[in-house]
């Protein structure tokens, strides 16, 4: 008795994606970003407002002490530049919360997760893209600002290398930390007008609660507050003394602190987003 004969059918030709498949890298999240944060309209207004901001009042200021007259001392013109820096960090604390809250109000969030499921990944390359435009457009704009208001305003002091840096390359990076400090809080906080309202409260609260401090007993903590306000140390990036009294940060100490207390936010920004669902 002959043995049934089977019948197998032919192996289906194997496919080969002309597209060469390989691992995904900080590189492509790093475009993904740049793709997102240049084509929403948000990046636009802010960036946009912040100009406006940085030149008109910084040249205002700078034409109105020209006409004032008014003797400058030994104080060189590149102080007017905190005039339009801290308004200017109102827009820069506003993109930097929307650069990652916005895609957890809208869901967006999901889409970016399950493209990279790296979070450290996406939340370095926000970072990256977010401090490099920054820093490039306000250092850029502030040089513009420190240059005329110099060329503006008659001062028998001539500003120092030390000091155009500081004016400059000093003024983009404090902003751009000021920036990636609202990121960081922005991951924390997942909600775009909380987090933007907690950041305008440290922008602003501190001063203004010293300046309402008027008990012996506070006074020290008043010294602080003065001292160690945001708007504080943009003052003292401008000069080698510190604004109030004689102890507190100048120079390049500002940036200093900056950059410590947004690394400590990053941090638990890193740590919170790893740990819990989206």
């Amino acid at each position: 008795m002959t043995a049934p004969t089977h019948h197998h059918a032919p192996a289906p030709h194997a496919y080969v994606s002309p597209i060469p498949v390989r691992r995904a890298h900080l590189g492509d999240a790093l475009a993904s970003e740049w793709t997102k944060i240049r084509s929403v309209r948000s990046t636009m207004w802010t960036l946009g407002v912040m100009i406006l901001l940085m030149l008109g009042i910084g040249l205002g200021v700078a034409a109105i002490a020209s006409a004032s007259e008014a003797p400058m001392g030994d104080e060189s013109a590149l102080g007017f530049g905190f005039f339009g820096m801290l308004p200017a960090s109102i827009c820069v604390i506003t993109l930097g919360v929307l650069t990652i809250a916005s895609e957890y109000g809208t869901g967006m969030i999901r889409t970016t997760l399950t493209a990279c499921p790296s979070r450290a990944r996406v939340l370095t390359a926000k970072a990256i893209v977010f401090f490099l435009l920054v820093f490039t457009v306000t250092t850029v704009f502030a040089a513009l600002v420190a240059v005329a208001q110099v060329a503006i305003v008659d001062t028998a002091s001539e500003p120092t290398g030390a000091e155009w840096l500081r004016a400059t390359v000093g003024a983009g990076a404090y902003l751009a930390m000021l920036g990636l400090l609202s990121l960081a809080l922005g991951t924390l906080i997942r909600h775009s007008a909380g987090a933007i309202t907690v950041m305008i409260g440290l922008l602003l609260l501190p001063l203004v609660a010293a300046l309402f401090m008027f008990s012996e007993a506070l006074r020290s903590v008043q010294e602080k507050l003065f001292t160690y306000a945001i708007p504080s140390q943009m003052i003292a990036l401008y000069s080698d003394r510190p604004p109030f009294g004689d102890n507190g940060p100048a120079g390049w100490e500002p940036l200093l602190i900056m950059a410590g207390v947004t690394a400590a936010a990053l941090a638990g920004a890193y740590a919170l987003l790893n740990s819990r669902d989206v």
